[in-house]
């Protein structure tokens, strides 16, 4: 039986969204590592964990090159401490986070070494970093007792990576469709739930879309521009973010993220495919596709939107996925 997650930009109304979906029914909430574009991650999950008593949380995803082994294992123990049993970690090579930096994402020779890292603190074991040997050395009652036993997943799209999350986590964090051979396999999606007789061309519809459909310019853009010209009306955004000089075309790009369409190229974007591009549907199309996904080998599903009415989206996909 699937289980059902939302995932929530880091930010000044996070806490309270979180608070929400813990009313709603909802599993767990998510949110990205992305400081460039919002509050600081382990901040955000903090409040999350101190204004919620059931839900679980974490972040989808933490990406490495933002922290020492020890720092990062330090955060997921104080967050454990807190919130005993309800933190997930996942990670990931960072598109959006190193991109909007002008950064490829990180390999994954080095996700395996910060990964096994962290997980070798967690334990309590001595872990070689950087050739100088590291252990937590807490005091009694400063954090929990090792080992410290969260669960960590990744995300991954190829077969290498998917292989990598099979090998060292607890589970993968997919994009669009599952994988099989995981206990564990959390799709993410992103999209808006139609009102019946709602068009995705609708100004409402419109709105939401866009800045999640203006991901798959960000990503052509960021490994091959020319191929953006491909996409709806995909020669007019390259031609506004060619205007932009090249030293800093990917902050242009980048900025608003997934949140809105505030770097003056997105609001080219055509949404007229919406419903193929994105998790996008009526109350009962949405249902059929979430069926889809389960007889597919999903084992659970983190829902996501834009930064446009969070909370209106929070409430329609609990109707979807029969939440209280």
């Amino acid at each position: 039986m699937l289980t059902y997650d939302f995932r929530l930009p880091p930010g000044p109304r996070t806490a309270e969204y979180a608070l929400l979906a813990e009313d709603l029914g909802f599993r767990a909430v998510w949110c990205p590592e992305v400081p460039a574009f919002g509050h600081d991650i382990w901040v955000t999950l903090a409040r999350i964990a101190e204004n919620t008593n059931r839900i679980k949380f974490g972040p989808a995803v933490l990406i490495p090159s933002y922290r020492h082994p020890m720092a990062q294992a330090s955060a997921i123990a104080t967050l454990e401490q807190i919130a005993p049993g309800r933190l997930m970690v996942g990670f990931g090579t960072g598109f959006t986070g190193r991109a909007g930096m002008g950064k490829r994402p990180l390999s994954l020779e080095s996700m395996r070494t910060h990964i096994t890292q962290v997980k070798a603190l967690l334990r309590g074991d001595i872990a070689d970093i950087d050739g100088g040997l590291a252990q937590i050395l807490a005091s009694d009652g400063q954090l929990p007792d090792r080992p410290i036993n969260v669960p960590i997943y990744m995300a991954g799209q190829g077969p290498k990576a998917r292989a990598l999350a099979k090998e060292i986590t607890d589970g993968l964090i997919s994009l669009g469709g599952p994988a099989e051979g995981f206990e564990t396999c959390l799709v993410s999606t992103n999209g808006t739930v139609l009102d019946d007789g709602e068009d995705v061309t609708s100004p409402r519809a419109s709105t939401a879309l866009k800045p999640i459909i203006a991901l798959a310019y960000h990503h052509r853009y960021t490994t091959d521009p020319e191929s953006v010209k491909a996409l709806p009306n995909g020669e007019a955004w390259l031609a506004s973010v060619e205007r932009v000089g090249e030293d800093v075309r990917h902050l242009s790009v980048h900025r608003g993220h997934n949140l809105d369409v505030s770097n003056g190229h997105d609001s080219l974007v055509d949404v007229s495919t919406a419903k193929q591009m994105t998790f996008t549907g009526t109350r009962e199309e949405l249902r059929e596709r979430l069926a889809q996904l389960e007889a597919r080998g999903a084992t659970g599903i983190i829902f996501g939107t834009s930064g446009y009415d969070v909370e209106r989206e929070l409430r329609a996909y609990a109707e979807v996925a029969g939440l209280r």
